[in-house]
């Protein structure tokens, strides 16, 4: 199974200019998204993802992500994107006078993000289930409505590619534990490093001692004992959330064995030891292969390279289904 790996920069251009300086958060810990390129890319590799194998490429460096994304918003109805809670949330908050039409149509973005790459499994969060849902329904229109009949046929055979649809429809792929991890300064509301409240999140390059701080100071609640799966203690569910993530080979009876009768000065230790232990060899790693600037670039250029052929390819494909004049040769 060949596999990309996208860091992804035009859907930050919609948050405020600093909101996307800020790194990632626990809930990605095995993706790593930190929003600085020349950082970006060396976490990836300290955590598993090979460049040799996957290849790691910016979003901007490949032209074909937005001239897709402007193909599939002609064809979107307004009322799919309407449905998009993400914005809905944002708005409700910030008022839409300050919301831009960028974050609106930011789920197209993703779409295109996903389908230039012919990706049929996608590893999303929780949060980012109903985006892919709608990237599916984009598909099945697309598809639908321009891969079929012997015009689509001609325009592929004049073109020299396979009259076949145009589009993968993707699935998702969402682990089961660690899938939704939420603020540790509100349980009902999902970990984003977006929040101006660094204290809300744990970041992947967080010190020691700050990750000890945070997890101190993190809301909990004046219950006895902690438990996992209680609507009305949402914190308790989301620390035991993080700590079972941070320890991907306990379960969860063994974990609420362990500390379901500790109380949260007794449990926040644990907490942080458990989630220092796993980020310790992931922070040194980083920090050794961080030196190399000249291997850094030389990744995100063989990346783009490798990620513009197959995108552009595809982008060609779609172009072709819509009926637009083919590219003089």
């Amino acid at each position: 199974m060949s596999c990309v790996t996208c860091m992804f920069f035009f859907a930050s251009t919609f948050c405020n200019s600093n909101e996307h300086m800020f790194p990632c958060n626990l809930a990605w810990y095995d993706a790593l998204y930190l929003a600085q390129t020349r950082y970006f890319n060396n976490p990836l590799k300290t955590t598993g993802i090979d460049p040799e194998k996957s290849k790691v490429f910016v979003q901007s460096h490949v032209p074909a992500h937005t001239e897709l994304a402007w193909l599939l918003s002609c064809i979107t109805p307004m009322n799919w994107l309407e449905r998009m809670i993400q914005f809905k949330d944002k708005a409700k908050k910030q008022g839409t006078d300050a919301v831009g039409v960028g974050l609106f149509t930011y789920p197209i973005l993703m779409a295109a993000d996903i389908l230039l790459y012919q990706a049929d499994r996608v590893p999303v969060g929780e949060d980012q289930r109903q985006h892919l849902e709608l990237a599916r329904d984009i598909v099945r229109r697309f598809n639908g409505e321009y891969c079929k009949g012997g015009q689509f046929k001609k325009r592929c055979k004049a073109s020299g590619i396979p009259s076949r649809p145009t589009f993968t429809e993707p699935e998702a792929m969402i682990v089961k534990q660690g899938a939704r991890i939420m603020s540790l300064t509100d349980g009902t509301s999902k970990m984003s490093k977006s929040d101006p409240n660094d204290a809300s999140r744990i970041n992947v390059l967080d010190p020691p001692d700050v990750i000890r701080a945070k997890i101190k100071k993190c809301k909990t609640d004046a219950e006895k004992g902690i438990e996992w799966d209680n609507p009305s203690r949402p914190e308790a569910s989301n620390l035991l959330s993080i700590y079972s993530a941070v320890q991907p080979g306990r379960s969860r009876e063994a974990i609420i064995e362990e500390v379901s009768d500790l109380s949260w000065g007794e449990f926040k230790p644990l907490l942080a030891d458990a989630v220092v232990s796993h980020l310790e060899p992931i922070q040194k790693k980083y920090a050794s292969v961080r030196e190399d600037e000249k291997y850094l670039e030389g990744v995100l250029r063989d990346g783009a390279d490798a990620a513009d052929d197959i995108a552009s390819k595809t982008l060609e494909a779609a172009r072709v289904a819509m009926g637009f004049v083919p590219r003089p040769k």
